[in-house]
């Protein structure tokens, strides 16, 4: 294998490895988004049990 084939498949894979880190890592707007959905979850169990 040449240097410049073996350069290239520790750039892939140093690409491949920041790009899985980076999808783990939860952003702001990623737990505001769950604290809303969570909101609207229980709002809903609520108008279901006054409607019953």
């Amino acid at each position: 294998m040449s240097l410049i084939n073996k350069i290239l498949m520790i750039v892939i894979a140093a690409s491949l490895l920041t790009g899985a880190y980076a999808c783990k890592k939860e952003g702001p707007l990623e737990r505001a988004g769950k604290k809303i959905d969570k909101a609207a979850e229980d709002v809903k169990k609520k108008v279901e049990d006054v409607t019953k």
